[in-house]
């Protein structure tokens, strides 16, 4: 009986553990084998100026942050160029956080330092570069996560799918919202010439 006991406890620790490093509420540094898995590169074309993508990444992080996007992002502290901001994001049936340290060099690159969350380690850019008066959006990282084949298995068929599924998510709303401006914006001075 006292073995059945002990198991049950052994096995209900696991589980808690396990459930709050997947949330992000328990980050284990152990750095021991730890294997690291990239991400991306990921490529979006869009249909609006260099600037205005930049600024459509940075507002949330820079500006006052939306109403509709407080869901999911809280800035800790602000900066003129870096910011300390917690992210959420809703993965299956729980909601992930992670603490990131967000580094803005206007207007080409935005860079991520993982500070605390699901994962020891990881880094993060978005890189945007002029493209025919367009913009090319170029996200690339790494995850570090330890435990020798539990992690590189965890990393492969897991976290890594999932990392880049809401990254993926995170540019087509980007990709949205920039292309809507820079039309808005260019019938604005289509209008404006018109009336010259």
């Amino acid at each position: 009986m006292l073995i059945l006991v002990l198991g049950g406890t052994l096995v209900g620790g696991v589980i808690t553990l396990f459930s709050w490093m997947a949330r992000g509420r328990l980050t284990l540094d152990a750095d021991l084998g730890r294997s690291f898995h990239r991400l991306g590169p990921l490529t979006v074309e869009i249909d609006a100026p260099r600037e205005l993508v930049f600024e459509q990444l940075s507002a949330p992080y820079l500006g006052r942050t939306p109403r509709e996007t407080a869901a999911t992002l809280e800035v800790i502290e602000r900066g003129s160029d870096m910011v300390v901001a917690r992210h959420f994001s809703k993965i299956g049936f729980y909601t992930s956080e992670t603490v990131e340290s967000v580094r803005f060099e206007k207007p080409r690159r935005i860079s991520f330092r993982h500070l605390r969350g699901p994962v020891p380690h990881a880094v993060e850019a978005f890189e945007l570069a002029e493209l025919n008066g367009g913009t090319e959006l170029v996200y690339t990282g790494e995850l570090g996560i330890d435990f020798w084949v539990l992690g590189k298995l965890a990393g492969r068929h897991w976290v890594t799918p999932t990392w880049l599924g809401i990254v993926h998510e995170h540019l087509d709303e980007v990709r949205t919202a920039a292309e809507a401006r820079a039309g808005a914006r260019r019938r604005r001075e289509q209008r404006h010439r018109t009336a010259e």
